[in-house]
Formats: structure tokens, sequence, C-alpha cells
């Protein structure tokens, strides 16, 4: 991805010189640093000015490391606990296992290769680094992206059309269609190691720096790449995730529906059963020696009967409650997932687009904090994802007590434990018959 921060140094309406922009437009790295020479610039400023840059370096690193451990901790603890536990390995878990390798790409290449030298002001990691930083920036984003859509497909066919999905649903076709967004992702990505190049330019203190750019042939095709990606990587995968997840929550919607008609007609039912056999030895206009049973036996046999219909009634109503508030909770996710994905990464595929058509104004809004906090917003993706996909599900949090306690934990307790989430397993594979009993299962196994 094209990532870019803006370094600037002081400078003040009475300046008179020539300013030399140095642009980073790729690599990550991405600095503008402006060579001014000044002759009226007051001294008294200077020490507010170094104190505000310390803070903003110190408030930046501060959030940059905070992200960046929570990235590659959360990330790492999936591939292991996915890959340990056999009985993970799930179609949707084996598009959430490369979703977490491209997240966790993205922390390794995209943060310490932006902070770093956005704080020095100077790319020190050489020419070789920066074609293979920005072209796996790119990478990681790309397979970040394509697996967040295959995850929506892939929910929307089992949610929806459960019977069906079975037929193709398969680890080896998840493992195909990893593959080739691994390619496609390599493939599209080819840019950006050809025309990364590591520039050098002359600091205000005489000494040299050097600047990881992208260096484009044409104005026109840097505008047509970066329609491109906003095309690819971020309105077309939107539009996916929000067409695939707002007919599952209409599916849900219909299952809620389903499920408090099915609980209000039970209510009607055991209603007009009390109703009835309370009522029965009214029949006969009252004449009460009419009826044959005594009514000390009609009592009691109402009373059983009774009691035996609530007892019944009882963890029905239970499981539909539970059912109920199992889908509006995924209903609830699924909203957050997507404006989530929007929130990340709109502003940073507006700003591109923005720079590649009026460089100057998008420089000059954006410079400083506000490209820096558009930073943030992209890497957060890499720590929320495994939060929202994984350690929200309580099937994962159990599999990863499980594998970081088996040592510790008896044998047999890890037995009992493997037969309930076997016994749980054949219950989610006897509701998939069921849309509507199979979108609560589902939807909550995602891990």
């Amino acid at each position: 991805m094209d990532l870019y921060a803006r370094n600037e140094t002081f400078t003040s309406p009475e300046c008179v010189g020539s300013q030399t922009d140095a642009v980073q437009n790729g690599a990550g790295n991405g600095s503008e640093t402006s060579n001014i020479t000044c002759g009226n610039v007051s001294t008294l400023l200077i020490p507010q000015l170094v104190r505000n840059k310390d803070d903003d370096h110190t408030l930046r690193i501060l959030l940059y490391s905070l992200i960046f451990f929570l990235s590659v901790f959360g990330n790492l603890l999936i591939i292991v606990v996915l890959t340990v536990n056999k009985r993970m390995r799930t179609v949707t878990n084996t598009f959430l296992l490369s979703l977490a390798i491209s997240d966790l790409m993205m922390a390794v290449f995209c943060m310490p290769f932006t902070l770093i030298p956005s704080i020095l002001k100077d790319f020190i990691f050489g020419a070789a680094m920066c074609k293979i930083v920005s072209y796996f920036m790119g990478i990681s984003v790309s397979i970040s992206t394509f697996s967040l859509v295959a995850i929506a497909i892939e929910r929307y066919s089992a949610i929806c059309n459960p019977l069906k999905s079975r037929v193709w649903q398969t680890r080896s076709h998840a493992y195909r269609v990893i593959a080739a967004t691994w390619v496609l992702a390599f493939f599209i990505m080819i840019p950006y190691p050809i025309i990364s190049h590591l520039e050098s330019f002359p600091r205000p203190d005489n000494t040299t720096a050097h600047q990881c750019r992208h260096m484009w042939p044409l104005a026109t095709a840097e505008q047509a790449w970066y329609i491109l990606l906003l095309l690819v990587l971020f309105a077309i995968p939107g539009l996916v995730m929000i067409v695939a997840y707002g007919l599952i929550s209409r599916e849900l919607y219909r299952g809620i529906q389903f499920e408090m008609g099915h609980k209000k007609d039970s209510t009607d039912v055991k209603n007009g059963l009390t109703s009835t056999v309370s009522t029965g030895s009214d029949d006969g206009d009252g004449c009460y020696v009419n009826v044959v049973q005594r009514p000390h036996s009609m009592e009691m046999t109402n009373m059983a009967a009774s009691s035996r219909a609530i007892k019944a009634e009882r963890p029905r109503s239970n499981t539909s409650e539970a059912k109920l508030e199992a889908k509006k909770r995924v209903i609830r996710m699924l909203v957050v997932i997507v404006v989530l994905f929007f929130l990340c990464w709109m502003p940073l595929y507006c700003a591109n687009t923005w720079r590649a058509f009026d460089d100057l104004s998008a420089k000059h809004a954006l410079s400083g904090a506000p490209i820096a906090f558009i930073h943030l917003l992209c890497y957060t993706s890499a720590c929320v994802n495994p939060i929202i996909y994984c350690f929200m599900n309580t099937r994962f949090r159990k599999a990863l007590l499980a594998t970081f306690s088996c040592c510790a934990a008896p044998c047999h307790h890890r037995r009992r434990r493997g037969l309930r989430d076997n016994e749980e397993d054949v219950m989610a594979t006897g509701a998939s018959m069921s849309k509507f009993s199979y979108t609560t299962v589902s939807t909550m196994g995602t891990c």
C-alpha cells in the first residue's frame, strides 16, 4: 500500500527562501522534508517547537508500539491455536488462518518501516529494503482484504444456503481459494518494487538523508493505479461485505421472527391446554353430577398435566431465548465488522486518491497528525480482526485455554471436554438441516 507520512520542519510566514520538497509516497516511509532558509525566525519559538515535536514523537511511538504488540501477539496466538488443534481446522478457520498471517505480515512490514523513518526523517534500511518493504506492504494489505471477502462469502453460503454449500465448502476448496488470493495479491502488487526507489536529499544541517518514494513515469499512470486500488481493495470488497452480511442479517432476522412466532404459538397452546383442562368440568351447563370422574381426581389430574406441560415448556423456552439472543449478537457483530472495515481503510484510500489528483492540497491538509492518525487506523485493523473473528468466539477461547494448559490439565479432564465439544458438534450438524437453527450455530462457530 501507498502509505506516506509528512515530517515537517518549522516555518514561519516571515521566512523567505527556497523550499525543497522531498515527498515520500511509498514503502511506508513517506516522509516529506522541507529545506528552508529563514532569516527572521524568532528563536523564542524554537524550544516550544522542540517540546511539541518530542511530545508528538512520544505519543506516536507509544501508540505504534501498542498496536504492534497487540497485532503480533494476537495473530500469533491465532496461528498457533488453529495449527495445533486439529479439531479447529474447519473451512472458516482456514480463511481465518490466512487472515491472521496477512495481518501479522502487515504488522511486521508496515509499522516499523513507517514509524522509524518518520521519526528519524531518514530511510535507513537501504535500497533493497525499499523495494522489498513496499512490495510486502501491498501484499499483506491485499491478502487481508481478500480474506475478509472470502470469509463473508463463505458465511453467506453456509447460512443462507446451508444444504447447497455443504457440497462445495470443503477444506480443499478453501485451500484453493486461499492460494488464488495469495497469487492474485503477489501479481497485483508487482508495480510497487518497480516504481520504488531510494533517493537522497540534503538536510538543513548539510547532512544527507534518504527517502523511499514512488516514481511514476506519468501522472495519469499514478492516478489510474490509485483508482484501481480504491476499487479492488476497498470499494468492491466493502460492497461485497455489505451485501453478504446484509443478507445474513436478514436471514437471522427472519429466524428471530420465526422463533418469536413459535414461542407465541407455544404459549397460546399451553394456555389453551391449561384452560381446557381446568374448565373441562364446567361442561354440561354446570351439572357437575353428570361428570363421571370425581372432582378431586380431576383436580389432581389437571395439576399433573399442567406440571408436565410447564416442565416440558421451560427448557424449550430457555433454548428459544438463547437462540434469539445469539442471533441478535451475531447481527450486531456483523454490523461492527462492516463499520470497522470502512472506518479503518476509507481514510487511507481517500487520501491516496486525493494525493494522486491534487498532490499539493493533499499534502497541505494531511501533513503531520492527520496522516499519522490515518496510518494508525489502518494498522488497527491488524489487531481488531483477531478480536472480532476469534477471541469473541467461545470455541476459540476454549481451544486457546486447552492449547496452553494441556500440560497442566489432567487427561481425563481433557477427554471430558472433548466429549462435550463432540456433542456440541453433533448438535451443530443436526441443527444445520434447519435454516433458522443453522444460522445460530454456524455464525457463532467461526473458530
